[in-house]
């Protein structure tokens, strides 16, 4: 009679659907530090409106909701819930500081056009 040993299951990290640059990663924490009280994470999505019909949004958060996704970039929570999520494959949220302006940059694959103004895109 042969016997099988069981081989505990192994746990695998899920890729998070989009990445945050380490420039954005400490923008984040340096803006998470002076918030009081200090949030849980932060909430990447996408809403309705803007000229070209979605606009990404980031607010800080003191929990998941019962539909988000909860990903880690180091010690930072990312929470996006379900609707965003195909929306954000494959985005890319960078932090840059110019001349002219300062913030958060979304290169996102799966836009086909976006407004004039660069806040809003159609997909």
């Amino acid at each position: 009679m042969a016997t099988t040993t069981a081989t505990p299951a192994q746990e695998t990290e899920k890729k998070a659907p989009l990445t945050l640059t380490d420039t954005a990663i400490t923008k984040v924490r340096e803006i998470m530090a002076t918030q009081d009280p200090l949030p849980a994470g932060l909430r990447i999505g996408v809403v309705g409106g803007g000229c070209s019909g979605f606009q990404y949004s980031m607010a800080f958060e003191n929990q998941a909701g019962m539909m988000d996704k909860v990903f880690k970039f180091d010690d930072l929570k990312v929470f996006v819930d379900a609707t965003s999520l195909m929306y954000l494959n494959g985005c890319i949220v960078d932090y840059v500081e110019t001349l002219e302006a300062a913030g958060f940059k979304f290169e996102n694959p799966q836009v086909k056009s976006t407004c004039g103004c660069g806040s809003s895109f159609s997909v």
